[in-house]
């Protein structure tokens, strides 16, 4: 049964992902930008996460909803938790401000979900490029944020596995520092129904918690990092305790290229 539910929300993402694409590629030959774009492609999104709750037996349980960043004008870079594809759809469905999602250029090459996000708001970088990449995220983190969109990132930098801990990137503190705006710590057990790049998914719930935003004037990047860092992972464990066995040895953290 798992299999078959697998198989049918898979055809579904297949399946509509094509219509939506054409209508933001349609939208912005015709001059469409920004925050109209972005609602497409939103409720893209959300129908794949209705759908999985529908097909797949997938429900969200999102507690801190409170501790997001109010006004219209209130900036944040969002650092999240990454188990697997689940967090990436959810997170744009679930927030009050469009999301910018920092990713690698390859995925621009993606049929149809690559050349959608090629027409929105977000930050496509060339990890070859080192420091010269990351002046590009501040300068578009920067526009973007004047626009009231949110910068997103997950700081372990690819999916985890269920009971395990990434290095944690200083990234997204950098940019966070560099644009005067606050972080906000993101914990999500995805993991629990939907593993990292596994076709068959579990019916369950997936808990989504919110930490407080975290100032990052005056702050060094890795020491701030190292608070989103303790605070995500605790969570964790908090949040799916069966997965981190007592004793676990916490994994090494790395600086990114060209930190200073």
């Amino acid at each position: 049964m798992a299999f078959i539910r697998s198989v049918i929300h898979f055809l579904i993402m297949g399946i509509t992902v094509v219509p939506y694409t054409l209508a933001i590629m349609l939208g912005s030959l015709f001059g469409m930008r920004g925050r109209p774009l972005y609602r497409i492609a939103r409720a893209w999104l959300s129908l794949c996460i209705s759908s999985a709750r529908v097909v797949l037996g997938i429900r969200t349980h999102v507690v801190g909803m409170e501790n997001l960043p109010q006004g219209d004008n209130a900036g944040a870079v969002l650092l999240v938790k990454h188990q697997s594809t689940y967090e990436t759809f959810l997170m744009p469905a679930i927030m009050p401000h469009p999301l910018a999602y920092v990713f690698k250029k390859e995925l621009l090459y993606v049929p149809f979900f690559g050349w959608s996000i090629g027409r929105l708001d977000m930050i496509h970088i060339d990890r070859d490029q080192g420091s010269q990449a990351f002046r590009k995220v501040v300068q578009q983190g920067k526009d973007l944020l004047a626009k009231g969109v949110w910068i997103i990132m997950f700081p372990e930098g690819t999916r985890i596995a269920r009971g395990q801990k990434g290095q944690y990137k200083t990234g997204g503190t950098r940019l966070a520092i560099a644009t005067g705006v606050p972080v906000v710590p993101i914990a999500v057990t995805s993991a629990k129904v939907w593993p990292r790049k596994a076709f068959l998914k579990r019916p369950g719930v997936v808990d989504v918690s919110i930490g407080k935003p975290i100032p990052s004037a005056g702050r060094r990047p890795d020491e701030l990092m190292r608070e989103v860092e303790d605070w995500i992972e605790a969570e964790m464990q908090r949040l799916d305790p069966d997965a981190y066995p007592a004793g676990a040895i916490p994994a090494a953290r790395t600086a990114d290229p060209g930190e200073k």
